[in-house]
Formats: C-alpha cells, sequence, structure tokens
C-alpha cells in the first residue's frame, strides 16, 4: 500500500501494541528484550496482513512475570516457512499474566540443531602438567 513502510524481502511494517494484565511486565521477541508492557513493536510481515518467513517456523511474543503468583505468558505465530500455515499479524497482542499459559502446539525452534555427516572422527584433547608446573595441551584425531 502507499506510504507503508518498506523492509526487507518486500515486506511491510506493522505496528503491533503488545500489552499485559501487569503492566511493567518484560517483552521478549524471539528472545530479543524489546521492553516493558505496554510496548509498541514493529513486525515485518507480507503485504497481505500475514507474518513473513524470515527462516523460522514461529514468530514468538514471550511476557515475562512480574510477581511470584504470575504466569509466562508465549503466543506463537505461525510464519509460513516451508509450505505450513501462517498467521495474520494482530494490532494488539494482550497477556493476562494471571491465567497459566496454554501450551504451545508443536513447537518448532527457530533453527534445528547442526546436523554432521562426515566420518566418525573427532579430536580429543589430551592435556598433561610437566614435572615444572606447565599445561600442556595436544589434540588427538580419533576415528572409529
Amino acid at each position: 500500500p502507499p506510504g507503508a513502510e518498506p523492509g526487507p524481502h518486500h515486506t511491510m511494517a506493522y505496528d503491533v501494541l503488545v500489552d499485559a494484565s501487569a503492566p511493567g511486565a518484560r517483552i521478549e521477541v524471539n528472545g530479543a528484550d524489546v521492553g516493558e508492557a505496554p510496548v509498541h513493536i514493529k513486525i515485518f510481515g507480507d503485504p497481505d496482513g500475514t507474518f513473513h518467513d524470515f527462516g523460522s517456523y514461529y514468530y514468538v511474543v514471550k511476557a515475562l512475570p512480574v510477581t511470584t503468583n504470575q504466569f509466562t505468558q508465549t503466543r506463537l505465530f505461525r510464519t509460513g516457512h516451508l509450505m505450513t500455515p501462517e498467521d495474520h499479524i494482530p494490532a494488539k497482542i494482550y497477556f493476562d499474566m494471571n491465567q497459566p499459559s496454554p501450551y504451545p502446539p508443536n513447537y518448532v525452534p527457530a533453527y534445528p540443531p547442526p546436523a554432521y555427516y562426515g566420518p566418525d572422527c573427532y579430536i580429543r584433547h589430551q592435556v598433561w602438567r610437566d614435572r615444572y608446573g606447565y599445561r600442556h595441551v595436544r589434540n588427538i584425531r580419533v576415528c572409529n
């Protein structure tokens, strides 16, 4: 749309208010601290109003409790990664800190652990001290 702030990968910026029942709750987006509730966050989404796939299955918004009798709240929004369904970007996200958070459905981490497809070899560090107290390290290649 005309006048919209352009973003990376042909996206546009959406301003979303994140609020919580407990003012001052810490808000995290994809693991990064963005401030205390209420806070406005900028989400770069597709022009049709859905979350853009920047390489992760979910866009994660989390609110951390202020006091002991509150619960951590998490909202997962699908990004359409690898042709999975995608969610629309809401105008406001509200967290009720006094209610237990529902269990997230089939949460997949943002990036899977790296896979190793090489030979069954590794480097073992042999560490010892000589009679003068100096520390020595030797790298030994071990193959099965």
